[in-house]
């Protein structure tokens, strides 16, 4: 059975696409009406992408294909903080009643990055 309405469509037992707009960074967290904050916020995103940038000018392929993931994500998160003022997050991944954090696919892709970021670190110091 499909449910929708205007921002919530039932996919199956374990996933939902359900329109939220996050302000704050991920998860939620950060979320403030205070325009001070939200354009710092936005400003910190905006230097971590060039830092991120610059270290993967000076990285092997693999750390270069690794940044390119975050900087993707992380780039595409800030068009929208800046063109909506939000994040639209519309997966909701759910088992019964316990429901995963609203993420939308640049999340995804900075999840990734980080991940296989962290894997090949841990197997470059072996």
């Amino acid at each position: 059975m499909n449910n929708f309405n205007d921002s919530s469509f039932y996919i199956n037992q374990f996933l939902n696409l359900d329109l939220t707009w996050n302000t704050g960074i991920g998860f939620g967290l950060l979320s403030f009406d205070n325009n001070i904050y939200y354009n710092s916020i936005s400003i910190l995103i905006a230097a971590v992408i060039f830092l991120l940038i610059y270290l993967s000018l000076k990285t092997d392929i693999y750390e270069k294909i690794i940044f390119s993931l975050i900087i993707g994500g992380a780039f595409g998160n800030l068009y929208d903080r800046l063109t909506f003022r939000a994040v639209p997050d519309f997966i909701d991944l759910h088992y019964g009643e316990f429901h995963w954090f609203t993420f939308n696919v640049a999340d995804i892709f900075i999840t990734l990055g980080i991940i296989a970021y962290i894997l090949k670190g841990s197997t470059s110091s072996n």
